[in-house]
Parts: C-alpha cells; sequence; structure tokens
C-alpha cells in the first residue's frame, strides 16, 4: 500500500524548524559573522523551513529598517557556510547539519496589503450595509 504523502510539515520538521531558527538568531545577535552590511543591520529570522529529510533549511529573514532587503540576503547567503559552520554547537544532536539557505520574507508585506484592503472604502461599506431578508 502506497503512504500518503502530505504537504504538511511533520511535528519533527516544525520542532527542528524552530530549533535552527533559534540557533540561527543567536549567531547573528552575537555578531560572529564579519561582514559590515551584517554586523551593522538587525535582522529578524521569523521561521525556518526544514527540507523533509532535514538537509536543507531555508530561514526567512527580514532586515529591519532597510527599504532594499536584497543586500542583505545576498550577504546573508554569501555567509551561510560560516553561519552553518557556527550552528554546530547548538544542533550538535543533529544526525547531520542542514545547508541553510536565506529568503526575503514578505509575509509582512502580505499582512500590510490585506489590512489595506480590509480598510479601504469598498469593503467598509460592503460591512456597513444591511443585510437584507434574502440574506438570512
Amino acid at each position: 500500500m502506497a503512504k500518503a504523502t502530505s504537504s504538511a510539515p511533520s511535528q519533527r520538521m516544525l520542532r527542528v524548524g524552530e530549533q535552527v531558527r533559534a540557533a540561527i538568531t543567536q549567531v547573528l545577535q552575537r555578531g560572529e559573522v564579519r561582514d559590515d552590511l551584517l554586523e551593522k543591520t538587525v535582522i529578524s529570522v521569523s521561521e525556518v523551513r526544514m527540507s523533509p529529510d532535514l538537509k536543507i533549511a531555508t530561514a526567512y529573514v527580514t532586515p529591519l529598517g532597510l527599504p532594499d532587503h536584497q543586500a542583505v540576503i545576498d550577504a546573508l547567503n554569501r555567509n551561510a557556510k560560516f553561519i552553518r559552520g557556527r550552528l554546530g554547537g547548538q544542533l550538535r544532536q543533529m544526525k547531520y547539519m542542514p545547508e541553510v539557505r536565506f529568503r526575503d520574507d514578505t509575509s509582512f508585506d502580505n499582512y500590510k496589503k490585506i489590512d489595506q484592503l480590509l480598510r479601504s472604502p469598498e469593503v467598509r461599506r460592503d460591512l456597513d450595509a444591511p443585510a437584507s431578508e434574502d440574506e438570512e
């Protein structure tokens, strides 16, 4: 019988992702990465998604206070091997140290767009309109 595949992450993937997120955050907070751009930028690591085999960690980050995130993402990806090496002490229980990839977290932009839509006059008009008897 074939095993059903699911696109949802397993509990193990979520747990390991959170451990990797905390470890990356500590490395960045301690300023262990010697890069001028990264040393002067506050970076929020919002989520780390693990591959099913736990060998690839995709970290979603937001550089705070910068309009252009791409330069910081590029700097993090250039230093990904060094960061991976610094994670070893905190993730020594893992069989394989995951390869770390950094991506821009656009979820805050999506939340902002949704908020603007909900506050738009068209939506406000629809929300404030009285319900007709046919709809009840």
